[in-house]
């Protein structure tokens, strides 16, 4: 037998974010109009919270409560010294002409409240403590109906949550919910369902199944976006090109192709997290995350880049020459202008020497092989984390742009090899692993060492975002 949905209705003063936790809590940032202007929300507007494909509660938008100094004083009057139940009152008001005149954005929430469950009123923490919050709860109070006061917008530094907790208990409100529609905490949202439990016996299992949900909704997010960076990862370290040694303008146009191709896969993995959390490109603007147009603004392989994040290029590498490739010399013979060049290479981002280049350009036959370095996959790998973790505690009411948590500096042993994961090293001697050409050209069938290679990763990208955010992230 099907479960009826929960009824929510969501009510409060203008402007106090309403619109706004119903985006947060459906996961959708296009829901209703979300403005500083008051009185946005003229009507009911609902959306439905699904699990397993099925509703379980039905959330219902509701205009502002404008006047309720107004409203309060109406229903005292039509009291006229009787002692009549608040419900009563509001029937009556109801199916009044002031229900349809002078308070009809009034009447429009009540009557959604008279249809709900439970009601959330939402409370702007930033805002003063005034009367009118005082006579909306005498208002709703009469109504005959659960209901949970949300202090919204609580991570912000002018919230009053203390003196609005003390005010809420003296008009005898206690089960009281803090959120955070923009900077979305999942404990929070937790303990607003479980505020909801506490005062809906009959809607119990509902609730147990939305908090299961959302918990398991977190982890797969996490799951998922782990594997969508470590999927990047494998294509960029298995991804090697050949230029003919002798050749310098070749190596300078394979150069660059290179990193046109190594960054468009990086873009690719941006818009596929931003897909996966249910946000959309103008979430992320350039003055807040490193992105221009839609692409990420840091050249991914300069030294301002890698100095962002911790990193640093290898230091005989001449200015502003071939930062993040590493060239391994096979057979063959080698012009000066390449010698030059690769010398450069090998000697910065080997961070060997120039001589050790030298030695090992002598050895040089026939084809030189160009491959992303260590440093720069590490780069690649700390960018999508912190994107991850900023999009985790992203809240989808969210009007300003994304804005980046700082990035960690890393503890990178100062050898000449790093540790880099298993998966990468292996990586490295697969070039048919790579996608990152097969996928524009067409498909290819999974090989199943990828696969496990990617989920090894996977696991050790997860055990990185699991930690604490104020610390920092470390890779490998």
């Amino acid at each position: 037998m099907s479960v009826k949905p929960l009824i929510v209705a969501v009510v409060g003063h203008t402007n106090t974010g309403k619109t706004s936790l119903l985006r947060t809590l459906t996961r959708d940032a296009s829901f209703g109009d979300v403005s500083d202007r008051p009185a946005t929300t003229r009507h009911v507007e609902g959306a439905a919270v699904l699990v397993n494909g099925k509703p379980i509660m039905e959330l219902y938008d509701t205009p502002g409560l404008e006047d309720s100094i107004g409203l309060l004083d109406h229903l005292d009057s039509l009291a006229s010294g009787r002692r009549t139940q608040g419900i009563e009152l509001i029937e009556q008001f109801l199916a009044s002409d002031e229900a349809n005149k002078e308070f009809a954005q009034e009447a429009k929430a009540l009557r959604q409240v008279l249809s709900s469950d439970v009601a959330l009123y939402v409370i702007d923490a930033r805002d003063r403590v005034l009367g009118k919050h005082s006579d909306e709860l005498n208002i709703l109070a009469r109504c005959a109906k659960p209901v949970v006061p949300v202090l919204n917008f609580i991570a912000n530094e002018d919230a009053k949550v203390g003196i609005w907790r003390e005010h809420l208990a003296r008009v005898n409100m206690h089960a009281v919910a803090e959120f955070d529609t923009v900077v979305l905490d999942e404990l929070c949202e937790q303990r607003l369902y479980e505020k909801m439990r506490s005062l809906l016996d009959a809607n119990v299992d509902q609730l147990n199944s939305l908090i299961e949900d959302r918990c398991n909704l977190h982890r797969d997010l996490k799951r998922a976006s782990a594997q969508l960076v470590g999927d990047m990862l494998i294509d960029v370290a298995a991804y090697v090109t050949y230029v003919q040694t002798g050749d310098s303008p070749q190596t300078e146009n394979a150069l660059s192709t290179l990193r046109k191709i190594v960054s468009s896969r990086e873009q690719r993995c941006v818009d596929q997290l931003l897909e996966l959390h249910c946000f959309r490109p103008e979430d992320c603007l350039p003055d807040t995350l490193p992105i221009e147009g839609g692409k990420w603004g840091y050249d991914l392989f300069s030294p301002q880049a890698m100095k962002q994040f911790g990193l640093t290029a290898g230091g005989g590498i001449a200015a502003g020459a071939a930062t993040g490739f590493v060239f391994d010399a096979m057979v063959g013979g080698v012009s000066g202008g390449a010698m030059t060049l690769i010398g450069a290479v090998i000697g910065g981002v080997l961070g060997a020497g120039r001589s050790q280049g030298k030695r090992l350009i002598r050895k040089a036959q026939g084809e030189t092989e160009l491959r992303c370095d260590d440093q720069t996959l590490r780069l690649l790998a700390l960018r999508q984390l912190m994107l991850t973790r900023a999009l985790l505690c992203r809240g989808h009411a969210a009007q300003q742009p994304l804005v980046m948590p700082k990035p960690g500096r890393l503890k990178l042993p100062q050898t000449s090899v790093a540790i880099m994961p298993a998966s990468i090293q292996l990586a490295r001697t697969k070039a048919h692993w790579s996608h990152i050409v097969t996928d524009a050209q067409g498909y290819k069938a999974p090989d199943p060492a990828r696969l496990e290679a990617v989920r090894s990763l996977t696991e050790h990208l997860l055990q990185l975002l699991k930690k604490d955010e104020n610390k920092q992230i470390e890779f490998p």
